[in-house]
């Protein structure tokens, strides 16, 4: 998913998301160390993906608070 992708997700969308991924990282955590994952470079992507939805998820807390709501 691309930075403006995330963008435009709603808040609700943005959260679901981020459920999503942390589901699959363990589950690629749990085939890597039962030597099942054939994709090692799809623990890092999925990483990375969630860095940016939490980044999108407290850009929009702390803009959220700065413009008083």
């Amino acid at each position: 998913m691309t930075v403006t992708e995330i963008h435009e997700l709603t808040d609700a969308e943005l959260v679901k998301s981020l459920d999503d991924d942390k589901r699959e990282l363990l589950n690629l955590r749990i085939q890597a160390r039962t030597g099942q994952l054939e994709n090692t470079a799809r623990i890092r992507i999925i990483r990375r993906e969630i860095a940016r939805l939490k980044t999108e998820s407290n850009a929009r807390a702390r803009s959220s608070i700065t413009s008083g709501e």
